[in-house]
């Protein structure tokens, strides 16, 4: 049996997600419920270095669960790799009785988390707060579901200049390494065709789908390419095309990081309180090193190790189905 925990850390680490603000809510509040004193550590681990914590009541998280981005600041931490800013952050802890740490964040919070944990004897539970949804684990990461509405919504708008002026557009998502985003967005917004890292697609066989289209008279295409595409970005792809087959007018829109601000959708809100809450009563029921997800509508702990190695992969018939309704 570990430590008795009344005294927590809560911070938001790495990429900023939409429905962090509603996990740090659900943190302090289900703190609150079972008389935990909880303490909000801004900029991730450089405001652990530096010190930065402020004690969180009930108040302080009012009227922030449809606000973007994160109250309480998050920032990259090259020193936090260090074993020097490692020992200053355990300082910071014990300096404030610090007895358990909640990560709001993605894979690079996670593998500090994991590596400090184990050097200081602190638990720690993660929160998976990231647009990308790479994470193993959980079915849906905090912020995906608002970043895919928002892709969606500046493919409808992209859609619209296409059809105007017969028009071919390479539109380029966010998701690192991973085709979640693109994928989603492909399927949702009736993209011609998707690519992602996770199949290996020929630019033949997407040449030779749009001229099949101009062969129809399709007066337009949409391509969604996912960032980490193994033929390159939006920009390379479409010159590569563009030097292969010249039918369309073709242009490039890069979406960026649009897809990581605005309001959280009610889904994201759902599933960051959801998990704000389990991961106070998991550190309570002495679990320490693990993320909280979300498997088949169920609650689950999954081991930092698990969850940033362990590959996460793209559904094969949601693949296959984009490809068919793309027809």
């Amino acid at each position: 049996m570990g430590k008795e925990i009344k005294r927590i850390a809560v911070f938001t680490s790495g990429g900023d997600a939409p429905g962090m603000n509603a996990a740090l809510r659900a943190v302090v509040r289900t703190s609150a419920f079972h008389d935990l004193h909880v303490h909000g550590i801004s900029r991730g681990y450089e405001g652990m270095i530096d010190g930065e914590f402020k004690r969180m009541e009930i108040r302080d998280v009012g009227n922030i669960i449809h606000r973007g981005g994160t109250v309480l600041k998050t920032a990259r931490s090259p020193r936090f790799l260090t074993p020097e800013g490692r020992k200053a952050a355990h300082e910071s802890l014990t300096a404030f009785d610090i007895d358990g740490c909640i990560a709001i964040g993605g894979n690079g919070t996670f593998t500090g988390a994991e590596i400090f944990s184990k050097e200081c004897n602190i638990p720690f539970i993660g929160i998976p707060g990231t647009i990308d949804n790479d994470l193993y684990g959980t079915d849906y990461t905090i912020g995906f579901d608002t970043a895919i509405n928002t892709a969606v919504e500046a493919v409808d708008k992209i859609r619209d200049t296409a059809d105007s002026h017969n028009r071919l557009f390479f539109v380029e998502v966010m998701g690192r390494n991973s085709g979640f985003i693109a994928l989603s967005t492909g399927i949702g917004s009736g993209a011609e065709s998707v690519l992602i890292p996770e199949v290996d697609a020929s630019l033949d066989a997407l040449i030779d789908k749009l001229k099949k289209g101009a062969r129809r008279k399709k007066l337009f295409s949409i391509v969604i390419v996912a960032e980490g595409n193994k033929e390159g970005g939006a920009t390379t792809i479409a010159q590569k095309v563009q030097e292969a087959f010249d039918y369309y007018d073709t242009k490039v829109a890069i979406i960026g990081h649009l897809q990581r601000g605005g309001s959280p959708s009610c889904f994201d809100r759902v599933l960051a309180s959801r998990l704000g809450f389990a991961a106070v009563e998991g550190l309570i029921a002495g679990k320490r090193n693990v993320m909280a997800g979300i498997v088949n509508n169920k609650v689950t702990f999954t081991p930092f190790q698990d969850a940033i190695t362990k590959e996460k992969p793209v559904e094969d018939d949601l693949v296959r189905m984009a490809e068919i309704l793309a027809i």
